[in-house]
């Protein structure tokens, strides 16, 4: 008797889905991406290039980032078991405001442009998978930028302990201290005090 396989794309998926008359069509979805290795400091996509996908990632952390005056600033961190992509450059085929890097080895389930359309125009499971994932962020993106103006350094930095205690393990200080809109100086002294 075979033994069952922990396949953390499919259970995403399924997740995302949440609909059982829809499960049926994971394999077939699935079917759809193909796997992408990254080596830490790979790129997905450079600013100003156009970025060819969209992305499950099974496993490390890919850095989104712009340049502001030569200095990158991190707008967001994508861990595993996320979606990602840089997503207007990847649905309007115009050049990405944003780079996208993987500051650990990745490895990525990705779908191109052409396949990702047929799949939202034609397959309901697809379309039930990508309107629940864009809610989602949607909502994550309005906490995030309500927190950068309400909380203190200290609080963000608190909310992130206790909500993506990952996050502390896996990404170097001076992403992080970017991420939050803190100086690595200020994010150094706030770990000293907050532990």
């Amino acid at each position: 008797m075979a033994s069952l396989q922990y396949d953390p794309f499919s259970n995403y998926l399924r997740d995302a889905i949440n609909n059982a008359e829809l499960e049926p069509f994971i394999s077939e979805l699935k079917n759809h991406f193909r796997v992408l290795l990254l080596k830490k400091n790979d790129y997905l996509v450079h600013e100003g290039e156009i970025c060819l996908y969209f992305c499950f990632l099974e496993s490390g952390v890919l850095q989104h980032s712009i340049s502001v005056l030569d200095e990158e600033k991190t707008t967001y961190l994508a861990l595993r078991s996320t979606v990602t992509s840089s997503l207007s450059s990847f649905l309007l085929k115009k050049p990405s405001r944003k780079s996208i890097k993987a500051i650990a080895d990745c490895r990525l389930w990705v779908i191109g442009h052409n396949d990702f359309s047929e799949l939202r125009q034609n397959n309901k499971a697809f379309s039930q998978f990508y309107y629940n994932i864009i809610e989602k962020q949607i909502c994550l993106i309005d906490d995030y930028r309500i927190d950068l103006l309400t909380l203190t350094p200290e609080e963000r930095y608190t909310k992130l302990l206790v909500n993506e205690p990952v996050l502390l393990q896996q990404v170097p200080l001076h992403y992080l201290a970017s991420f939050l809109g803190i100086s690595s100086r200020h994010m150094s002294r706030i770990r000293k005090n907050i532990k």
